[in-house]
């Protein structure tokens, strides 16, 4: 949501997307920002995540347990809040089989494997408009996340179906956390 220097930009939740994977229900989505654009604060963000997150037996994303879960954990530091609960988990690019010579982005991988959710793509401006928590900067985001989510539970049925994906495993976070000593 900031400019550092160069193209370096400070990184900043702006809305976090799930979906549990048989249920009808709907993607989730929690969006920061005005509520008469759909947005809420911070907390009410993380708080509404963290709901879905503890209900879940597992969790599953594209680069989950390298970025996703450590941002959600250093956005809860911040406010105060405690940590997310060690939790089963698979990721489509740390899990995905060694490979050389392709991305293992999820727009690449989605591509190659001829996806039909596509991935949702926000420019610089975009962003910049959605950083600032403009309306059609909001619309946008909350359409790349929920576009995410979908192309995500696509993709990992097609890449365990190919055989391409490790097992799950759990990510920790509490559990590793060395006892605190006065």
């Amino acid at each position: 949501m900031a400019w550092i220097s160069s193209d370096y930009v400070s990184k900043e939740i702006t809305a976090i997307a799930w979906k549990f994977i048989g249920e009808e229900s709907q993607v989730g989505c929690a969006l920061l920002g005005p509520e008469a654009y759909g947005g809420t604060n911070t907390v009410d963000m993380l708080t509404q995540f963290r709901t879905a997150y503890d209900r879940a037996d597992m969790v599953t994303g594209h680069y989950i347990k390298g970025y996703d879960l450590p941002m959600v954990n250093g956005m809860l530091m911040e406010y105060g809040l405690p940590p997310l609960s060690d939790k089963l988990a698979q990721d489509t690019k740390i899990d995905l089989v060694p490979r050389a010579g392709i991305s293992a982005s999820q727009e690449n991988i989605g591509a190659m494997l001829g996806l039909v959710n596509p991935k949702v793509k926000m420019n610089q401006t975009t962003w910049r408009s959605a950083n600032r928590l403009e309306p059609e900067g909001l619309k946008m985001t909350r359409e790349r996340v929920v576009g995410d989510v979908l192309q995500h539970i696509e993709m990992r049925q097609r890449l365990l179906e190919l055989g391409y994906l490790k097992s799950p495993s759990v990510w920790k976070c509490t559990s590793e956390l060395p006892a605190y000593v006065p």
